[in-house]
């Protein structure tokens, strides 16, 4: 077994292995860049070297600097978790080149076979497994993509080969959008994975997401355990997660895990990985493999009682899997909530701030992945996610029942979260019978709900939300009974800073402090950014018309992309920012004269 493993991720992925590595006696070792100086994950390694200032691309994707801080360590093996370089068949192939390293997850060679979606499908139609009707070969010429149409029946996909998550991927519903819908798909190829080739699929209406979790040692010894019912995405993003799916019975069950089990034996693939799959009408068709673990690998380990992570680490140390595929029994039901610092009434915009109050649930059936507490700060340079709320139960009624009670008692103040909207689906009729699909919350879900939801559940306090007339509320006993009251203008306080004249002395060395001064006013008619952020794409030049309502950038915020729109019309006068800058809250984006 190993002496010592890098984390090369951040957050709850890096604490979960970590966890792992404990149990085994394994020493870690955390990377972190500025913005994570006081990071959980931080705190819970044995030891932690900075990799780099707050963009990703200067920190936790520098290839070269994280395998060189792993040999100054003294490490003798990398874990990449989730997201990041995880799926890298580059930086895995540089890891196994490394003397003296091992690499924790899938060969290169297979990552790389599996990455590519043509690839994937030619290796998986080689296993029997069925696929969508497609291309397995790259399509670069719009006639081409117009005869397949005419083939499949519209509407097709047009699929970026190394996409996933929506991102690449152009719905084709008629013959006349194939050019504009090739040329757009290709360029977020290229934009998003520095690969511009795209396949062609049939676009299947109303699936459902199921994918099978797999483990497979160097021995030979390939084990499913069973699947996870995935369908509840917005914009092709997982929002909750279950397992058992409720849409299988026990054949079509049997029929996928096994079909999953010779994928992964065609491709060479050992360690934990994902296939995924698309179920219409009884039917099953190969999407896509994960080369990593998953966020939602733990429903799988709720149902089974195995321990992925700590079979990562043990299959990557040569040791063999010691349980036959009959030994795998799924008991009772789990269902996973991303607990994320996002504002459903806002289209889920991040919602970055300090957690003022953190008080997660507990007791029977309650499992919690974080890296946070109170008084951390959720900041807007990576993913919006704060936890991970797992809950199980005897059947999936009872685990919905459970989750409820779980979520009520989920208390978070200081941002916005995405329990209202748990909370919500947990009412739902389509979602409770488990009759949605991955189009349900995009076709169906209106604004005035979420609103709703966020009005009726969401935190009482949140940052630059609360009225400027302050209440409080204090507990009183009045013969032994316990009383909770709302002093509505509030108790006094001590003046802030310690200045009773409410001025300031020196500078303040952090950002985000109460007595910081305002931000300079944005110039007339300028549309400026209303979160941190990057921005992904520019839509306008100087001297365009625009129209209100008319997108004039796209800015990629936690992993989340938003456009920005005109909030009225006129001419482009400047444009002071470009692909790849980085923003903060307030800053000019486009300038309009009116």
């Amino acid at each position: 077994m190993f002496g010592k493993v890098l984390v090369a991720n951040r957050g709850e992925i890096a604490v979960r292995v970590m966890a792992a590595c404990e149990e085994l006696g394994i020493e870690t070792v955390a990377v972190y860049s500025d913005a994570d100086r006081n990071g959980g994950h931080v705190e819970y390694a044995d030891e932690a070297y900075n990799v780099g200032p707050a963009p990703a691309s200067e920190s936790y994707l520098d290839q070269e600097e994280i395998v060189d801080v792993a040999q100054r360590a003294d490490a003798d093996a990398i874990h990449p978790g989730y997201g990041f370089l995880a799926e890298n068949a580059a930086f895995a192939a540089r890891v196994e080149a490394a003397d003296g390293i091992t690499w924790i997850g899938p060969p290169s060679d297979a990552m790389e076979t599996l990455g590519e979606k043509t690839k994937a499908r030619t290796v998986m139609q080689e296993a029997g497994v069925p696929v969508v009707p497609g291309t397995t070969d790259p399509v670069a010429d719009p006639e081409e993509v117009r005869q397949l149409g005419e083939e499949y029946g519209y509407p097709i996909a047009i699929k970026a080969e190394g996409g996933g998550g929506g991102r690449g991927m152009k719905i084709v519903r008629s013959e006349a959008e194939v050019e504009d819908a090739l040329e757009s798909a290709k360029r977020e190829g290229e934009a998003y994975f520095d690969n511009d080739s795209v396949y062609v699929e049939k676009y299947l209406e109303a699936p459902k997401h199921i994918e099978v979790q797999v483990l497979a040692d160097e021995h030979g010894n390939v084990r499913h355990l069973g699947e996870r019912d995935c369908s509840l995405q917005r914009r092709h993003q997982k929002v909750i997660e279950e397992a058992p799916s409720p849409a299988l019975d026990g054949e079509l069950r049997e029929e996928i895990g096994e079909a999953a089990r010779r994928g992964v034996r065609e491709a060479g693939y050992t360690n934990a990985g994902t296939v995924e799959f698309l179920v219409e009408d009884g039917e099953f068709y190969f999407m896509e493999v994960n080369t990593r673990i998953q966020v939602e690998h733990t429903v799988t380990e709720e149902v089974t009682g195995i321990d992925i992570v700590r079979w990562q680490l043990r299959v990557a140390a040569d040791e063999e899997l010691t349980f036959a595929q009959d030994d795998v029994e799924i008991e009772g039901h789990a269902v996973e909530y991303r607990i994320n610092a996002e504002n459903p009434a806002e289209d889920f915009a991040p919602t970055p701030g300090p957690l003022e109050t953190y008080e997660p649930p507990s007791s029977i059936g309650v499992r919690l992945d974080h890296a946070v507490a109170q008084g951390d700060e959720i900041g807007g340079d990576y993913d919006s996610m704060i936890a991970k709320l797992i809950v199980t139960g005897e059947d999936r009624d009872h685990c919905l029942d459970r989750s409820k009670r779980a979520l009520y008692h989920f208390t978070v103040e200081g941002v916005h979260t995405t329990i209202p909207f748990h909370l919500l689906m947990l009412d739902d009729e389509t979602f409770v019978s488990g009759d949605h699909t991955t189009k349900y919350l995009d076709q169906e879900l209106d604004d005035e709900t979420l609103d709703a939801a966020v009005e009726h559940w969401g935190a009482d306090a949140v940052g630059g939300d609360t009225p400027s007339a302050s209440t409080d509320e204090i507990a009183v006993e009045v013969n032994g009974k316990r009383f909770d009251v709302v002093v509505e203008e509030g108790l006094p306080r001590a003046p802030r800073g310690g200045d009773a004249g409410g001025g300031s002395s020196g500078g303040s060395s952090g950002g985000g402090s109460s007595g910081s001064a305002p931000a300079d006013v944005a110039a007339s008619g300028a549309i400026t950014a209303e979160m941190q952020g990057t921005v992904l794409s520019v839509a306008v030049e100087p001297g365009d018309e625009v129209a209100a309502g008319d997108v004039v950038c796209v800015l990629e915020a936690m992993k989340m992309e938003n456009d920005v729109v005109a909030s009225t019309g006129g001419t482009v006068a400047s444009v002071p920012v470009a692909e790849g800058d980085s923003v903060d809250m307030g800053d000019t984006l486009v300038v309009l004269e009116e």
